[in-house]
């Protein structure tokens, strides 16, 4: 006689997953959130919006002068805004535009910083009157170069010109006329002079960041001030140097008031936003300006995506430390 010792059968026990509590947690949360909402919602109608407007209507065969022909256009206006010769040349124009005004500013903004780094009496003044010009609305500062640098006849340029010509009993001083002459240089000095000081706080940020045991001792050990700027410090701004070329292409790249207010976009300073303006509201081609407004915002964009990574990279590197 066998006996059955095999284990009674084991009843499964169901686990059901817990339910989050829909009690005042939730609740809470909503009452946290809910204020951002209006803020979220007035931020997609105001830049996503019409960002997709413009998206829509850049595939349009699109002329305001000719209602009757309109339709569907495919990549056709892509296609005209890069093999157009004037838009080429306003893009050549953008680029050249872009990268002088960013790389003096970077240059201007780091002797600068270098300089209020360093204590000496009256420094917050000078920290003041040299943030100024960032502060000057674009188009007054436009029409300040235009009017009161560049006048040929009342300009402050000529009129120091006279006086040391004057000084040299020279009768017939230069009165250049600075911006048919030198147009693009025109636009350029003014864009630098309002965004030189944009680049001198990021520096200067980035300066008074530095691990100051690290500059004490190499002083100690004898390093000259331009072995320790070499060696430590400009390693140090390289990450900041990245910042502020690249929000300040972002930017500058997107400039409208200047080229519009001193030149009107003449004697070759069209730039791709003026070109958009002219291709928009005197032309009246919709569908060929919003397509190149679009290749403006992707290359911002692509401008904006290095930018926000330099920017982690530099929080990341400020945790560490």
């Amino acid at each position: 006689m066998t006996l059955d010792t095999a284990p009674p059968p084991v009843k499964q026990v169901r686990r059901e997953r817990p339910t989050p509590p829909r009690g005042p947690g939730g609740a809470s949360r909503w009452a946290r959130r809910a204020p951002l909402l209006p803020a979220l919602i007035f931020l997609i109608v105001v830049t996503q919006l019409p960002f997709v407007a413009t998206l829509v209507i850049s595939f349009m065969r699109w002329n305001s002068l000719d209602p009757t022909n309109r339709g569907f256009a495919g990549v056709d206006n892509y296609l005209t805004v890069f093999t157009d010769a004037g838009l080429r040349s306003s893009v050549v124009t953008t680029v050249v535009l872009t990268a002088a005004v960013v790389l003096i500013s970077l240059v201007l903004g780091l002797g600068l910083a270098l300089l209020l780094d360093t204590k000496f009496r009256g420094r917050g003044v000078v920290r003041t009157m040299l943030i100024a010009p960032f502060l000057v609305v674009p188009v007054a500062a436009a029409l300040l170069w235009k009017h009161a640098l560049y006048n040929p006849s009342y300009g402050l340029f000529n009129g120091v010109l006279t006086w040391i010509w004057g000084l040299f009993g020279s009768q017939n001083p230069p009165q250049p006329e600075w911006i048919s002459e030198m147009p693009l240089s025109a636009v350029v000095a003014s864009l630098v002079w309002q965004w030189t000081p944009f680049m001198m706080l990021i520096l200067l940020a980035g300066l008074q960041s530095r691990p100051m045991d690290a500059v004490e001792a190499a002083h100690i050990d004898g390093a000259s001030p331009w072995q320790v700027f070499r060696y430590l410090t400009f390693p140090h701004l390289r990450q900041y140097l990245e910042l502020g070329g690249l929000l300040g292409s972002i930017y500058i790249v997107q400039n409208f008031d200047a080229v519009f207010t001193i030149t009107s976009g003449g004697l070759g300073t069209a730039n791709l936003p003026y070109t958009i303006y002219q291709t928009f509201f005197q032309a009246h081609e919709y569908g060929q300006a919003s397509a190149a407004g679009v290749v403006v915002v992707i290359g911002s964009m692509i401008i904006a995506t290095f930018a926000l990574r330099v920017v982690s990279s530099l929080f990341r590197d400020e945790v560490r430390s």
